[in-house]
């Protein structure tokens, strides 16, 4: 019998699964400053941005045999420079999201794990449990993957809806609209902040090549999922700050910016005027399956970037070596070093912004010139598409180094 066709709500799943990380936590306090309105417009131009930068890479997708990934586009379209700089910024961002994962993950899994057994469990044991699950599923088959990331992003909804079901409920638009700041309050020079936060909140660029390969080629089909897949990512995101900005007023947000974000923190604040009830608790569920479902996501990405760049092949030996390189780096690295990826992963959103945004425009401005018109897909505008998009992409990486630097505005409440 022939291979059942994968299916477009679980591709669509798979992109929002891999978008929807813990990171949305960090949303609302980094759009603090900018506030709710802001904070729309800005989620709305991030979404379209990334999600044309996506479409992109998949147009030049197509014009490149079955399997073939990031390694083969760029080096064919810009050549071994642009090849070497964008293969550096895939590498740094996907191990380090992959290198974080496993930490938090693995945490968590061995504090249930504890309670389970009734007995405090090592950092280790989880780390090992979450990365032989969760990495078995992306070495054995993408198919597996689409299903699993499915489950978890089914409980990711009811757990959010239910957390925030009595937040939603109680949303005062005076608190939302910010009718209490004083006349002269500052909301857009905060906005450097909120930029490279709510662009490391759409990754899933990676996935592309991964999910073209999937589909069997079915370039329509793959452009309809990352349409719905991230649509779904925004919609969440959305309601995330109608929850906390419409009830936490933005001048109490100066112990959660303090925190940098922490949800304990954010809960503790927001129980002052509302009723939050077993929120934290219902949160950390939606935590653990966020993890676990951008883990799969990130990782299938690196996976099929990695078989392509070393030519493994699609089977049980070149599927074993490729899962070798993908995950024993980070595993180890997080065995060895459990806190180091804290200091680097301020910059995720800056090698992030490089094969994200500029180098797809480059490579589709390429692509078309020696190619002409895909027969199978072509994204919607023009060069002025392609010019949104790379300036995106720079004024991104503008925003990430000028906070770094502490020359712009920061909001602290």
């Amino acid at each position: 019998m022939p291979a059942k066709k994968p299916s477009l709500i679980g591709g669509a799943l798979l992109i929002a699964g891999t978008v929807i990380g813990a990171g949305m936590f960090a949303n609302p306090t980094a759009t603090s400053g900018i506030w709710f309105i802001g904070s729309l417009a800005v989620l709305v131009y991030t979404w379209f941005s990334m999600l044309s930068g996506g479409l992109m890479i998949l147009e030049v997708n197509t014009h490149y045999p079955y399997g073939s990934s990031f390694d083969t586009m760029v080096k064919d379209l810009l050549g071994k420079g642009w090849n070497i700089v964008n293969g550096l910024a895939v590498a740094f961002v996907l191990y380090l999201l992959t290198y974080a994962y496993i930490f938090v993950g693995g945490n968590l899994t061995a504090q249930a794990v504890g309670s389970l057994s009734a007995s405090e469990q090592p950092l280790y044991v989880g780390q090992l449990l979450f990365t032989a699950v969760f990495a078995g599923c992306v070495w054995l088959s993408a198919r597996l993957v689409d299903r699993v990331a499915s489950v978890l992003l089914g409980g990711m909804i009811i757990a959010f809806l239910w957390a925030t079901g009595g937040l939603l409920g109680s949303v005062q638009v005076p608190v939302l609209l910010d009718h209490t700041a004083p006349a002269d309050a500052a909301y857009w020079i905060y906005i450097a902040a909120a930029l490279p936060v709510c662009l490391a909140s759409f990754g899933f660029h990676g996935n592309v090549s991964s999910l073209l390969k999937y589909f069997q080629h079915d370039a329509p089909k793959v452009a309809k999922a990352l349409w719905l897949g991230t649509l779904i990512a925004l919609a969440i995101y959305v309601l995330w700050q109608l929850a906390v900005q419409g009830n936490l007023p933005r001048s109490a947000f100066a112990p959660v910016i303090a925190a940098d974000g922490d949800v304990g923190v954010l809960i503790e604040n927001l129980a002052k005027y509302v009723q939050v009830g077993a929120m934290g608790k219902i949160l950390s569920f939606f935590a653990y399956m966020a993890i676990a479902s951008s883990f799969l996501g990130v990782t299938l990405g690196l996976f099929d970037y990695l078989a392509d760049m070393f030519k493994f092949a699609d089977d049980f030996a070149g599927r074993t070596k490729t899962a070798a390189i993908t995950f024993l780096p980070p595993l180890l690295l997080c065995l060895w070093l459990p806190t180091g990826f804290v200091t680097a992963i301020g910059y995720v959103g800056l090698a992030a912004a490089v094969w994200t945004s500029i180098v797809p425009a480059m490579m589709l401005y390429k692509a078309r010139k020696k190619f002409g018109t895909s027969d199978n897909y072509r994204v919607y505008g023009g060069v002025w598409l392609m010019v949104w998009v790379f300036v995106f992409g720079v004024v991104n990486i503008a925003a990430q180094l000028l906070s770094q630097w502490g020359w712009v505005p920061v909001f602290k409440g």
